[in-house]
């Protein structure tokens, strides 16, 4: 069970690392795209959850509901802030520092649920942070937007780290995985409605393509992408959950390269290997 949680882990991981090509392809405004994200996917994941009458028990039913409503707007903050990113800064700068998640779950676990980590998953986690930075290095942004589109991709790990924690507490107290996305994914539209409506930026596609490439967001990253990720919370650590989702910059870091031309080179490529051996080390250790 675990070794299938591990692998729909790093699914998940890969159908989320095309968030950001998706998102540049995007002809609406970048908390626009993020709230369509939402929006489209949640009715769909909504058909998973009413025909099975899904119900949590009484005596946990507090505890979900807070935590649901929680990786909600954590999500939401994640979403809005990440967004904004992608367009300011490279699409690899915006991945690896959102994806720094992994030293905001493993702290809050430590401070607020007394987990303790073992030295070899410290390990592994700082050969696999190592890995990003080595991976991005050369295109760090300096300056103007592109040091604010880095600022604001580190912002979103916090957020990311608080929508990891939710999603796991919200599963330990026995929500389902089609649950905990349909109500999360529920809560960030709503949340972010009002603010994609103020933005000054499109709120809809200018063409039938432009929704494909929402729907895309939607299907991809949302549904697949996070579902999966969401069901392998119930079955493994989230410290070992976050740090293995460092895949993300990987799979985003090539795609940008292969559809948009930005650089990737011997550099980039060792930052992946190093990316991989991080990730297995975790593992055993976690």
């Amino acid at each position: 069970m675990h070794r299938a949680a591990f692998l729909c882990l790093l699914a998940g991981g890969c159908a989320i690392g095309f968030a950001p090509i998706l998102v540049r392809l995007a002809d609406t405004g970048p908390v626009a795209s993020a709230f369509w994200r939402t929006a489209l996917a949640a009715p769909l994941l909504w058909l998973a959850v009413i025909p099975a009458n899904d119900r949590i028990g009484a005596g946990r039913a507090s505890g979900s509901w807070a935590a649901l409503i929680l990786a909600g707007f954590f999500f939401a903050l994640d979403l809005g802030v990440w967004h904004w990113s992608i367009v300011w800064t490279s699409v690899a700068n915006s991945t690896l520092l959102a994806n720094l998640a992994p030293i905001f779950v493993t702290l809050a676990g430590w401070l607020f649920w007394k987990k303790k980590v073992t030295a070899v998953f410290l390990a592994g986690m700082v050969i696999a942070i190592a890995g990003m930075f080595v991976l991005v290095g050369p295109n760090f942004g300096i300056g103007g937007t592109r040091l604010a589109g880095d600022a604001l991709a580190a912002l979103t790990a916090i957020f990311y780290a608080g929508y990891f924690l939710s999603i796991k507490v919200a599963r330990d107290a026995g929500s389902s995985t089609a649950r905990v996305m349909a109500w999360s994914t529920t809560i960030t539209a709503l949340a972010l409605l009002p603010v994609a409506m103020l933005s000054p930026q499109p709120m809809l596609p200018a063409s039938a393509g432009g929704w494909w490439v929402l729907v895309g967001l939607a299907v991809v990253t949302q549904i697949l992408g996070q579902g999966l990720i969401a069901y392998a919370f119930a079955h493994l650590p989230a410290s070992l959950s976050s740090v293995s989702l460092l895949i993300q910059p990987v799979v985003a870091t090539i795609a940008a390269w292969a559809i948009f031309g930005e650089p990737i080179g011997v550099i980039q490529v060792a930052g992946g290997a190093i990316v991989f051996a991080g990730i297995w080390v975790s593992k055993k250790g976690s």
